[in-house]
């Protein structure tokens, strides 16, 4: 399964249903069909698709196939966490006694789950990789996050990914509010998105989980001024500057070098000193200043709006999908600079984002969006990490243990002891990290 599936509409043609029976027979069909929620899609065309809805028939053609091996470079791209668990089952699934799997992924909570075995590569990207000795994925994982390979005595990286086994509750005052909003409601065609009241704060992280076409991204824009609701409005106790990052990088379009491009945009100059050390060098952009914008890759692209987003001053950050092209390493890094510039400037950034490793890692709140996609979106006001995530996870149907080492998050495997344990004490999330024992 190709990494660049943007690339299939070029070679594979005709309808989904059409192309997927010529390659599997019709009981399997019938089970992926199911198990990837392929009915709505089964009669549309290959290049109507979504980048989401590309992934999944990709994944199933993948499924399909009858190999000794399947090699699957990034299987959750594009899609939400609901749809994460559904391809990671699948994956799972394809692994026998005599068939096995090799996936390439960099959300480490869907990696953990499909993989018995990691190898850890390392080096310089774009100049050496080095292939680590396989690991037991419980400790490969959290050798990772330390930073240190001890078998092969390397440092990956000078200081460990730590993770907070229970949130610290925030108490905010009132004068600390940035913006608020009333009861919101948008429609387009077919589709309305309704809005809880709510307000942020200076100093918060607010992560926007939810599930593809609920009405994430039409908040956010909202947010920004872009859209206008048909009813309720955002209200602010005095006049606030945003700074916004779109979820589609495709929507940049500039000749010219990205040094002329990040200037116009930010009115900042590149080599300043506070930017080079906050976001430019950790991005790793000092290579790209030079380069042509319309010819940089996804993931150079990311970095280098997300740093444009961070350069500008303002009091209200929008990040749509950050974590989207980047490696574990780069989303590490960005979740760091977004987690410590909203502190020190005392700003507020919301951040959608389906990586839950990646929200619990960076968010002091969350937003959760339910409904139904394409047609209703509901939006809850913003709630403390553990209850946010409670009641997305709940929505989602699966539960989270906490790994006794690193804290990290990980999912249970359906119907395990902790997971119906978790169901029910009505515990999706935060848990006490006795119950480990058994779990792996």
């Amino acid at each position: 399964k190709i990494q660049s599936i943007d690339k299939i509409p070029r070679y594979v043609k005709g309808v989904v249903g059409e192309v997927l029976e010529r390659i599997g027979e019709r009981e399997r069909i019938d089970r992926i069909k199911r198990e990837l929620n392929l009915e709505k899609i089964w009669d549309r065309k290959i290049n109507q698709l979504s980048g989401g809805e590309l992934q999944k028939v990709a994944i199933a053609a993948m499924a399909l196939r009858n190999a000794d091996i399947y090699l699957i470079d990034e299987p959750a791209s594009y899609l939400d966490v609901k749809e994460r668990l559904k391809v990671a089952k699948l994956i799972r699934s394809l692994a026998s006694e005599e068939k096995y799997v090799v996936i390439v992924e960099h959300d480490l909570a869907v990696l953990d789950y499909t993989s018995d075995l990691v190898h850890i590569i390392y080096g310089e990207p774009g100049v050496y990789g080095i292939v680590s000795l396989p690991r037991g994925i419980r400790a490969g994982i959290n050798t990772y996050l330390k930073g240190f390979l001890r078998e092969e005595n390397i440092r990956i990286r000078n200081e460990p990914i730590i993770f907070h086994l229970r949130p610290a509750p925030t108490e905010w005052k009132p004068e600390t509010t940035l913006i608020s909003w009333t009861h919101l409601v948008k429609k387009f065609d077919g589709f309305t998105l309704e809005v809880e009241p709510g307000e942020v704060h200076a100093g918060e992280v607010i992560g926007i989980l939810g599930p593809n076409g609920i009405g994430k991204t039409t908040f956010v824009k909202i947010l920004a001024g872009i859209l206008k609701p048909e009813e309720g409005r955002v209200e602010a106790k005095r006049p606030v500057s945003i700074s916004y990052k779109p979820q589609f990088l495709s929507e940049m379009e500039y000749e010219g070098s990205f040094r002329n491009f990040f200037t116009q945009e930010t009115g900042k100059n590149p080599e300043d000193p506070y930017l080079k050390a906050e976001i430019i060098r950790p991005l790793r952009l000092e290579p790209l200043f030079d380069r042509d914008f319309s010819e940089m890759s996804g993931g150079e692209l990311q970095r280098a709006m997300i740093a444009i987003a961070l350069a500008r001053d303002a009091d209200i950050y929008l990040i749509d999908e950050p974590m989207a092209y980047l490696d574990v390493e780069q989303r590490f890094v960005v979740a760091k600079i977004l987690k410590r510039l909203t502190e020190e400037r005392q700003a507020t950034t919301f951040v959608v984002e389906h990586d839950i490793i990646a929200q619990d890692f960076l968010s002091t709140s969350i937003m959760v969006f339910s409904g139904i996609p394409g047609k209703k979106g509901y939006a809850y006001p913003p709630q403390g990490l553990r209850k946010g995530m409670n009641l997305f996870l709940k929505e989602v149907g699966v539960t989270f243990r906490r790994d006794p080492d690193t804290k990290r998050p990980r999912i249970n495997k359906e119907g395990s002891w902790l997971d119906r344990y978790q169901r029910e004490i009505n515990e999706y999330y935060y848990v006490s990290i006795q119950g480990e024992l058994g779990e792996d």
